[in-house]
């Protein structure tokens, strides 16, 4: 006697099914095409979340750069400086002080000087 695995394989193919909507095609019409897909944007997807921590940072340090060189003073004396008045602020906020608050970033900026024994 065939042994036929009715419901539970159309409950496998359907949650397959399902990941795929929105692919082009094949990759969402066909079984084995849509669990190769899925299978490697599971891994893009993993791989991306640690990535997009990466990339903001990068960001923030950029436009922190941009900030200091605009104050006369180089990212890693800034930052020293901070470190050494005893400021304690992230990269994230230290990158919204820059665009939203210039002033806020201006006294930021002289502290982080002082502290680091910058000439102005």
């Amino acid at each position: 006697m065939r042994v036929s695995s009715g419901v539970a394989r159309k409950r496998s193919k359907k949650r397959w099914f399902k990941a795929a909507k929105g692919n082009f095609g094949g990759r969402s019409k066909l079984l084995r095409t849509v669990k190769e897909t899925v299978v490697r944007a599971r891994a893009f997807a993993y791989r991306d979340r640690r990535n997009r921590k990466r990339e903001f940072r990068a960001l923030w340090i950029v436009r922190i750069k941009a900030a200091c060189l605009e104050r006369g003073i180089r990212y890693s004396t800034f930052i020293h400086g901070l470190s050494v008045a005893g400021i304690t602020l992230n990269r994230k906020m230290l990158s919204e002080l820059a665009i939203h608050e210039p002033s806020v970033f201006d006294e930021l900026a002289d502290a982080a000087k002082a502290a680091a024994g910058v000439k102005a």
